[in-house]
């Protein structure tokens, strides 16, 4: 079975996502849980380029990894100095990581209006460059930037500039689809044009400009690449970079290439949940492999045919990576998804029962009253679970009280209060925040954190307004759908009421309260 390096740089280039901003220990658990899960480099940042970096890096020193090599990235060294006397180059030795990674212009049109120097002093900078850092007895990944749109704009030159990488003595030669816009055809054409004419092994490193990341890193992997560089859940620049969950997932589960450790696949979406939750970017539900819809089934068909043969809508078991099957509640799926639902609740019922009638009545009753079960799993589980009384609250509310004010010339805030009743005892908390949704989640996690200290590593990662009756104007009745999630998982839940906060109050026990069942299941 051919092997195939995962080389991860969500701590480097998927930080430069909009909307990501990690600290020194965000950076160190993320590294930490890609260790975990056995990918083989992990790249840390730029300890030139900014001080938080350096202080990853030296952080790390005192951090012994099981399974990847740390990579400290940089480009190559200054025009007009040496390499040993460039200050870059200083603190990539400082950081003393086993691995370094540089960035070099392959294109001629960079060379000439971006570094403004010669073709040729540019060659050289790459030779003194990785020259320099193997005589510090360090593996040189030569990330070749802008490579294939240099290839196809002056191949003559393109291939000088990764020979002088390769001549200098660069371990790994990685071929950069640095603005994404070329096609699986174009990389796999180039590589088999250039790969016995390079003596160290070729990578590839591939941006999702036009959707293509991961097709392109594929398409490199068959013609000849032996590193896949790219980030968990895709992040990166722009449109992001390409997407190691589901490289990962398709190497090892379609092409039979051995990437991470094989009792570490089934580690895949929970590695992948935690690296969204530490970065504050959710997970898309239709994520391949790994997101929450990803073997979820709606259709009363498709149902039927996956309790008979799961091969029937699935390409390969859920659990493989982690993931699980779901079947989705709605008018279009009839009881399969409550008799589904019941038995892993250990409640046996035969769907053609009084009592799966019963419940599909009242879901189809509470589906009239404008509840949408099929996007708000946890919620179904929950009235599944009351219905038949199998459930026990975890507090009681005994009040709530949310005050929105707002001054001349000031933002308005909002204040919450809330009384519950939580073991046996009674408790009182107030929060306050801009407005009144989240300051009345924070008022009721802050009355239950100390009986259920989980609930600190959960957060609300998305809330949804619907007017349900249009014609009814401000009295209208509306249905609020949240998303939460913590290290694990992300879950929905929804309320349905005329008032939005009652309706938010709703969604937001039904949240605290599947995040509680969830983990009283472990």
């Amino acid at each position: 079975m051919n092997k195939i390096f995962i080389y991860d740089t969500t701590l480097r280039d998927g930080t430069q996502a909009e909307g990501i901003s990690l600290t020194v220990n965000d950076k160190r658990k993320i590294a930490l849980k890609l260790d975990e899960i056995g990918v083989h480099y992990i790249e840390g940042g730029w300890p030139g380029s900014n001080p938080k970096d350096k202080e990853f890096f030296k952080l790390m020193q005192g951090v012994k990894l099981k399974n990847a090599r740390l990579a400290a990235f940089s480009s190559t060294r200054r025009a007009g100095m040496k390499a040993k006397d460039d200050p870059n180059f200083k603190e990539l030795v400082d950081a003393k990581t086993p691995v370094i990674c540089l960035f070099g212009k392959t294109w001629d049109l960079h060379v000439r209006d971006v570094l403004r120097v010669s073709p040729e002093e540019n060659l050289e900078i790459i030779k003194d460059s990785v020259s320099f850092l193997k005589t510090k007895k360090r593996e040189v990944v030569f990330d070749a930037e802008h490579f294939f749109d240099g290839y196809k704009n002056n191949s003559d030159y393109a291939l000088a500039a990764i020979k002088a990488a390769d001549n200098a003595g660069a371990d790994v030669i990685v071929l950069c689809d640095t603005n994404g816009g070329s096609l699986p055809e174009e990389i796999s054409g180039i590589i088999a044009e250039i790969k016995d004419r390079i003596k160290a092994p070729l990578g590839i490193h591939s941006h999702n400009d036009m959707d293509l990341a991961v097709a392109n890193s594929l398409a490199a992997v068959d013609a000849g690449c032996v590193q896949v560089q790219g980030t968990f859940n895709g992040f990166g620049e722009r449109c992001g970079n390409a997407d190691l969950s589901t490289i990962i997932g398709i190497l090892s589960s379609k092409l039979g290439y051995k990437t991470i450790p094989d009792a570490k696949l089934k580690d895949m979406k929970e590695a992948a949940f935690f690296i969204s939750e530490v970065a504050n970017l959710p997970i898309q539900d239709f994520h391949p492999f790994i997101g929450h819809s990803a073997f979820a089934h709606k259709a009363g068909v498709h149902i039927d045919a996956i309790l008979k043969n799961p091969l029937a809508y699935e390409h390969l078991k859920p659990e493989t990576f982690g993931n699980h099957r779901r079947f989705i509640t709605s008018e279009l799926a009839g009881k399969m998804p409550i008799v589904q639902k019941a038995e892993q609740l250990a409640v046996k019922i035969d769907k053609k029962s009084p009592q799966a009638k019963e419940l599909l009545k009242a879901l189809q009753q509470k589906e009239l009253e404008g509840y949408q079960f099929e996007g708000a799993d946890a919620s179904f589980e929950l009235f599944m679970k009351k219905h038949l009384k199998k459930y026990v609250p975890f507090f009681k509310l005994e009040g709530f009280r949310v005050h929105t004010e707002r001054a001349a010339n000031e933002s308005a805030w909002a204040e919450a209060t809330i009384h519950i009743e939580v073991k046996g005892k009674k408790r009182f908390s107030a929060a306050d925040s801009v407005g009144p949704v989240e300051a009345l989640d924070k008022a009721l996690r802050k009355a239950l954190v100390q009986s259920y200290p989980a609930l600190e590593h959960m957060h609300l990662t998305d809330y949804k307004v619907r007017v349900l009756d249009t014609k009814d104007g401000t009295a209208a009745k509306v249905r609020v759908l949240i998303e939460s999630q913590d290290e694990h998982d992300t879950w929905t839940t929804v309320g349905v009421h005329e008032n939005i906060i009652e309706a938010s109050w709703e969604a937001l026990v039904d949240s605290v309260e599947y995040k509680l069942l969830k983990d009283s299941k472990k």
